[in-house]
């Protein structure tokens, strides 16, 4: 418990002495959580969108630093669910059907022809919009919470200066 307290004070202590807006930090940070989030992006496509979309670049690292590749794996049911649930099919089917994806072994290196075929198209369009759904909605959330207490917290020092 105590080292979970220490690394998001550590992680809120580098976040909070970036010097640039509350919005572009948000911004950052935001996109940072989105692109950990979504499997096979990282710190690269964070840095990217970050550049891109004018955010800060180093809240973007933060973000997806902290959310990297294994909150992806913790996410998977939830994204097939999802994923299903937005595309009007049944969770479970989808589920079972990536299941036999990965039996008949279409993700080994001698088989890449077959990711590109409609009904594989079919089995992981789910995984990717349930992915999205859930990245979209994480990166939101942080994106409005940094904003709201870097915006305190400059609130509070521009009064202190006073």
């Amino acid at each position: 418990m105590f080292k979970i307290r220490s690394f998001f004070k550590f992680i809120g202590a580098k976040l909070f002495k970036i010097n640039d807006t509350p919005q572009k930090i948000a911004l950052g940070f935001g996109l940072g959580v989105f692109s950990g989030i979504f499997p096979g992006t990282g710190p690269a496509a964070a840095l990217f969108l970050a550049l891109l979309l004018r955010g800060n670049r180093a809240s973007a690292l933060l973000g997806s630093i902290i959310t990297n590749t294994w909150f992806s794996l913790v996410l998977f049911l939830a994204s097939v669910k999802i994923g299903a649930f937005l595309m009007g099919i049944d969770w479970y089917l989808a589920h079972k059907d990536w299941d036999s994806l990965f039996s008949r072994g279409i993700f080994s290196p001698a088989s890449y022809a077959g990711l590109f075929k409609f009904s594989t198209l079919k089995i992981i369009l789910p995984v990717i919009l349930g992915y999205c759904a859930i990245a979209l909605l994480a990166a939101l959330i942080s994106y409005l919470t940094v904003l709201m207490v870097l915006t305190i917290i400059h609130k509070k020092h521009s009064k202190n200066r006073q």
